[in-house]
C-alpha cells in the first residue's frame, strides 16, 4: 500500500481508464478494480474510469472514489441503431470521445478485446496523447484485426506471454505483456484443522476431489475431462470430480455424464442460495431448490455470474480440493488457475494458450497433452486436450510424495505472486505512466482527414507498394506487410481486379469518411440562433414524407407560438420546406439528432429544444403510417 502523496491537481497526470466496469464480476472488470485501486492509493493520478456496460450518468457510476462515466448512450438512441452499432456504442465508440474532451487525460487505457478499439486510431486525440491498449489474444494464428493494429499503436499490451512471442515472430518488438492483475489476499491455504472442519461440514469426508472451477462455455473442455476423471475413478474408488459452474448454460452436464457412462453421484456441484447466500456442494438435482438453511424456496441453484459464492467462499472450495485440472481449447488468462495456484494446489492445465505461462516448471503447474483442431469460420488453432494424459496426470498427482506436492504448491502460490499480483502488475503500470510526457492539449482536435484526391503515382513498383501508397496518402492509414488488408487488396488484383477499380475503391472510402467527420455539431448549428424556445421536427427523407410533415407546420406553430421550430432533413430536401413561415430554419439530418435524450436533455445535460418529434419512424422504421387503410389522422396536433 502506498502512502498518500501531498501532490497539486495541477501537478498530475490524468488518467483514463475504459473498460468493464470495475464493479463488474468479469476479468476485465476485477483487473480495473484492482489496477485503478492501485493508482489511486498513490496519491500520484487524476483517475477517470469509462465504463462499458453502464450509461453514462448511471447511479453506479458515483460508487467510486474517482471520476466515473458510463459508455453507454441513451437508451432511446441505442434501440435506434443496428445491432452492429450497438455493439460498438456498447464499447464507448461516441461516448470516449465526450470522455476525452471533458477530462482531458494524458494518458488512455483501453483494456478490452482488440475489437472494441475498431477505428481509434482515426480519432483526434488518438496520436495527440498517450494511449495504451491492454488486451487478450487466446489463438493462434493471431486474430487479424490485433495484427492490424500494431503499426497504429505505440504502446501494445498483452495479458499472456504466448501473444507476446508470436508478435515477435511477425517482428512486432514493441509489444509486450502484461498480466492482468490478481488481489493475491483473497486466495490462500487453509490449515488442515480448518480444511477438515470446512470437508466435514460440507459432506466430503474422505473423496479424493479432482476440481475445475469455469464459466460454462464451449472452449472449456468439459467432455475431455469427464472422459478423463472416468479413467481416474476406475483406478482411485473414492475420487469426485467437483464442477463449479453453472449447469444450465453451455455445455448439457448431466447428458454427458450419461454418454460417458459415469455416475451422476460421482459429479459434484456447487450450490448457492440467492436469498441468505449460503453455499453447500452436492451432486446435480435440478435448479431451484429450496435452501437447507434459511429454508426459503427454490432459491438455490448453481453458481452463475449473476448469483455466485463470496471470495471467501471460493477459497474454501479451492481448499476442499485434492488436485486442480483445468483443460480448455484456448483462453485469455483463466483466472482460476490463479486463484487454485494461491491455494497451494497443483494445476494440470492444457499446455496451449495462456496456459503455457501456467503449466511451466517454473509455475508449479503440471501440462496436459492436446491435439489440434481448427474452429470452423475462424480457422483458429484450438486445443482438444488428451483425456488419456488427464488420467495419466491425475494419478502422477495421486501418487505423489506429500513433500513434493507442499513443495509444487509452494512454489505456484509464489509464482502467481511475483508474476500477477496488484503489487507487482500495478508497479509495472506505474512506471509506464510516468515514463510517458504530459498533455498540454493545444492541439487541433479536428478529425483525421482522408485525401480522396491524392494523385496515385503511375510509376512501375509492387502490388504491396502500390496498395501501401492507397492506405497511407488516401486513407492516411497506417499498414504494413503482415495488415489484412493489405493482403487482401493484392491477392484481389492478382485475381484480375483492375488497380483503377481498387482506387476508386479507396476514393470511396476517403469521401465518405470525410463527409461523416465532416458533420457540425448541434451546438455549432445552433450557436447564432438567439431564440429561447425551440422545438426539433425529424424527418430526413424523402420528397413525399418532407412534403406532407410540411403540411403540419402550421398546425405545429398554431399550437406552440412561442416556439421556433426546426425540421432536421437531408439537404437536397430543404426546398420542400424551408421557405415554410411556420419554420425558423432547417437543419442537415445526421444520426445524433436522433437521440431525444441529446436533444431534450438529460441529468446535467439541459438540451437543446424542449421537445422533439419523430414522425419518420412510423413511415420510414417501422412502415406503419398506412394502418390498413382505416385511419383518419397520422399526425394531428389540434
Amino acid at each position: 500500500m502506498h502512502q498518500l502523496k501531498l501532490t497539486s491537481q495541477m501537478d498530475k497526470k490524468t488518467v483514463l481508464f475504459h473498460s468493464n466496469f470495475c464493479r463488474a464480476f468479469t476479468g476485465f472488470g476485477k483487473n480495473k478494480k484492482n489496477i485503478m485501486r492501485y493508482l489511486y492509493n498513490t496519491g500520484k493520478y487524476n483517475l477517470v474510469e469509462l465504463a462499458n456496460g453502464l450509461f453514462w450518468d448511471d447511479p453506479q457510476t458515483q460508487s467510486v472514489p474517482w471520476e466515473c462515466r458510463g459508455s453507454l448512450p441513451p437508451k432511446a438512441q441505442l434501440d435506434k441503431l443496428t445491432p452492429e452499432e450497438q455493439r460498438a456504442e456498447g464499447y464507448g465508440r461516441t461516448l470516449v470521445d465526450r470522455a476525452v474532451k471533458e477530462f482531458k487525460p494524458d494518458v488512455y487505457i483501453g483494456m478490452e478485446d482488440i475489437w472494441a478499439f475498431d477505428n481509434f486510431h482515426r480519432k483526434p486525440w488518438w496520436d495527440k496523447i498517450n494511449t495504451l491498449v491492454w488486451t487478450t489474444l487466446d489463438s493462434l494464428p493471431l486474430l487479424p484485426q490485433a495484427v492490424d493494429f500494431v503499426p497504429k499503436l505505440k504502446n501494445y499490451y498483452v495479458w499472456a506471454s504466448f501473444a507476446e512471442r508470436a508478435m515477435k515472430d511477425l517482428g512486432y518488438d514493441h509489444v509486450k505483456t502484461l498480466r492482468g492483475s490478481l488481489d493475491t489476499s483473497n486466495f490462500y491455504k487453509l490449515s488442515d484443522e480448518e480444511r477438515s472442519k470446512v470437508r466435514r461440514r460440507l459432506g466430503l469426508g474422505d473423496d479424493y476431489i479432482v476440481g475445475f472451477v469455469f464459466r460454462n462455455q464451449l472452449r472449456k473442455s468439459v467432455p475431455n475431462l469427464l472422459e478423463g476423471f472416468k479413467l481416474f475413478k476406475e483406478k482411485i474408488p473414492n475420487a469426485k470430480l467437483l464442477l463449479h459452474t453453472h449447469w444450465s448454460e453451455g455445455w448439457n452436464i448431466p447428458q454427458l455424464i450419461e454418454e460417458k457412462g459415469l455416475n451422476p453421484s460421482d459429479i459434484l456441484t456447487t450450490y448457492v442460495c440467492k436469498k441468505c447466500g449460503n453455499y453447500f456442494i452436492s451432486a446435480f438435482k435440478g435448479q431451484d431448490q429450496n435452501c437447507p438453511y434459511c429454508k426459503a424456496e427454490k432459491s438455490v441453484h448453481t453458481t452463475n455470474t449473476s448469483n455466485g459464492v463470496t471470495e471467501e467462499q471460493l477459497n474454501e472450495i479451492y481448499n476442499m480440493m485434492d488436485v486442480y485440472c483445468h483443460p480448455f481449447t484456448s483462453g485469455g488468462q483463466e483466472i482460476p488457475i490463479q486463484e487454485a495456484k494461491l491455494t497451494e494446489l497443483i494445476t494440470l492445465v492444457t499446455n496451449y494458450s495462456c496456459g503455457e505461462d501456467s503449466c511451466s516448471e517454473e509455475s508449479g503447474g503440471i501440462p496436459l497433452e492436446w491435439h489440434e483442431y481448427r474452429e470452423p469460420g475462424t480457422q483458429f488453432i484450438k486445443a482438444s486436450t488428451d483425456s488419456e494424459d488427464i488420467y495419466n496426470k491425475l494419478m502422477m498427482v495421486y501418487e505423489m510424495d506429500k513433500d513434493e506436492i507442499k513443495e509444487r504448491g509452494e512454489k505456484s502460490r509464489q509464482w502467481v505472486i511475483d508474476n500477477f499480483s496488484t503489487e507487482v502488475i500495478g508497479k509495472k503500470l506505474e512506471e509506464i505512466i510516468d515514463a510517458m510526457p504530459s498533455i498540454s492539449y493545444e492541439f487541433n482536435d479536428d478529425k483525421l482527414k482522408c485525401n480522396p484526391d491524392y494523385a496515385v503515382p503511375r510509376d512501375h513498383i509492387s502490388l504491396e507498394d502500390f496498395v501501401k501508397d492507397l492506405y497511407k496518402n488516401i486513407l492516411i492509414d497506417k499498414v504494413d506487410e503482415n495488415s489484412l488488408g493489405l493482403k487482401h487488396w493484392v491477392s484481389q488484383i492478382k485475381k484480375g481486379m483492375p488497380q483503377e477499380d481498387v482506387v476508386n475503391h479507396f476514393r470511396q472510402l476517403a469521401a465518405k469518411h470525410n463527409q461523416e467527420s465532416s458533420l457540425p455539431t448541434l451546438e455549432d448549428l445552433l450557436a447564432e440562433d438567439e431564440v429561447e424556445k425551440r422545438i426539433a421536427v425529424i424527418m430526413p427523407q424523402s420528397e413525399c414524407d418532407v412534403f406532407l410533415v410540411n403540411s403540419l407546420m402550421e398546425n405545429l406553430k398554431k399550437e406552440y407560438k412561442e416556439h421556433s421550430i426546426y425540421v432536421f432533413t437531408h439537404p437536397q430536401f430543404f426546398d420542400y420546406i424551408e421557405d415554410n413561415p411556420a419554420v425558423f430554419k432547417c437543419l442537415p439530418y445526421s444520426s445524433i439528432v436522433e437521440n431525444s435524450l441529446a436533444l431534450e436533455g438529460i441529468g446535467d445535460h439541459k438540451g437543446f429544444f424542449e421537445m422533439a418529434f419523430y414522425p419518420h419512424t412510423t413511415t420510414q422504421k417501422n412502415i406503419c403510417f398506412t394502418h390498413n387503410g382505416v385511419n383518419k389522422h397520422q399526425f394531428s396536433l389540434l
